[in-house]
């Protein structure tokens, strides 16, 4: 079978927007953003979020779709394809795919914490009111190699399973069903967060902004976490946009996929910042906030047992969605470049990621002292992918549409009856403006680093 027929595509519009929302609504959603808004002030740093959004995620989005349909093909081989030969430009696809594999190294990680946690909710082993307790538990569990492992394995073999099934059977037939489900399911949840006596003070904490405590720091963190929330960067996007057919509409379908992803962000702060503050809790606890504190929200609710295994489910629905996003640009990167089949092209990185992942399960335990600049391998991986590759990616996607293919983009936008004016305001910000912002990210972050 040829490589093109190995590649599927997507069977409907909707199939696509759920698929490319999954991508999107991950573990950083639902547990990095309430904890990140917490440290920045709420209410401000939820208004910067959505300004970034608004300013440039949307448009790098359509930039990435906008490439992956017009090659039909995988980010190396599209920009290849579409630069019309050299060798710089493949360059970028191959970096991404580097960036995606060392974040599905350490992202199976995190994905099988939220397994654990919620085969321990069914058993009720974390349903306990004392946070210190819970704290134990927790340092227990991830200081474990056999669970850790296990966990991370397990978590792996149901991503790969989900991309062995392909495009069309297995990514967007899993999506129609998970995404839906979550967000029910944490509409349930912010439902019972918001009758505790003492929400209130968590809503307006996080509904409020308080422009007095806006700085440089916060808006590169809001920068940066919507850049990152919306899969931007590592040609995952141009990978879900290579599977469009040609009657879609990448603009409609881009803003339905940016308004999902951040809807997601929202939810989960709603879902979290008003029960923490109805106990009493610090929102800046980071990953405590999910598997420390919320246990002993649970814990003094009505119903504890259901609302925790209700949420570490929800929590293992994101990470898969994520995860199997994450795993696909390296599939197509196989299939298009290499011409394997899809098993082997799922089978094989999957492998070679779990390996290579060994250090980042291990780095709350027996590596925990194992560090270099200041980080263990798992806080090294996270911040070298996050920081330091993803804003490379896009950057060059920006300034390739806007500079190199300009004329094909505009064609391809064209078709579906934009006006001029859209044309010229999305290539202004992926020409200029999005390349300042993202060099600014890379700068801080960079220099943080080194500091």
């Amino acid at each position: 079978m040829s490589a093109h027929h190995q590649r599927g595509s997507w069977s409907s519009r909707l199939g696509f927007i759920l698929a490319a929302s999954g991508s999107a609504v991950g573990l950083g959603a639902i547990w990095k953003f309430p904890y990140i808004a917490g440290r920045n002030g709420g209410g401000v740093f939820l208004f910067a979020y959505l300004g970034s959004v608004a300013l440039i995620g949307v448009a790098l989005l359509l930039a990435e779709l906008v490439i992956g349909r017009a090659a039909n093909r995988s980010a190396t081989s599209a920009f290849r394809a579409l630069a019309g030969g050299g060798k710089f430009w493949p360059w970028i696809g191959r970096v991404g795919v580097l960036c995606v594999f060392i974040i599905y190294c350490y992202y199976c990680v995190v994905g099988g914490w939220t397994l654990a946690y919620f085969f321990q909710a069914l058993k009720g082993g974390i349903i306990v009111s004392d946070t210190a307790a819970l704290g134990r538990i927790f340092a227990r569990f991830i200081a474990s190699p056999p669970a850790v492992l296990g966990s991370a394995a397990l978590f792996s073999a149901l991503t790969t399973a989900i991309v062995l099934g392909g495009v069309e059977r297995g990514i967007e037939r899993l999506s129609k069903v998970l995404m839906p489900g979550l967000f029910a399911l944490m509409l349930i949840l912010i439902a019972r967060s918001l009758t505790l006596a003492g929400a209130a003070d968590g809503m307006r904490y996080f509904l409020t902004p308080d422009f007095s405590k806006v700085s440089g720091a916060l808006l590169v963190d809001a920068l940066g976490l919507a850049f990152f929330s919306m899969s931007l960067g590592c040609g995952m996007m141009i990978a879900y946009g290579s599977y469009l057919p040609r009657a879609s509409k990448l603009v409609g379908a881009g803003l339905w996929v940016s308004a999902l992803a951040t809807l997601a962000c929202l939810l989960a702060g709603l879902m979290v910042l008003p029960a923490v503050f109805a106990f009493g809790f610090d929102p800046t606890e980071g990953p405590a906030l999910t598997f420390i504190v919320m246990p002993s929200i649970f814990a003094q609710l009505p119903g504890g047992q259901f609302f925790a295994a209700a949420f570490f489910l929800l929590l293992a629905f994101a990470a898969l969605t994520s995860s199997v996003s994450i795993l696909e640009p390296v599939t197509a990167f196989l299939i298009d470049e290499w011409h394997w089949p899809r098993k082997w092209a799922a089978l094989c990185p999957a492998l070679v990621a779990f390996v290579v992942g060994i250090p980042a399960a291990l780095s709350f335990g027996v590596l925990r002292d194992a560090t270099w600049l200041g980080k263990t391998p798992f806080e090294l991986m996270d911040y070298l992918a996050a920081n330091v590759l993803l804003p490379f990616g896009g950057l060059f996607v920006a300034l390739f549409v806007s500079w190199v293919i300009w004329p094909r983009v505009r064609a391809e936008l064209a078709d579906e009856g934009h006006h001029r004016v859209l044309l010229v305001a999305f290539r202004v910000i992926c020409g200029l403006v999005a390349p300042v912002l993202i060099g600014m990210i890379w700068y801080y972050k960079i220099m943080e680093l080194i500091r």
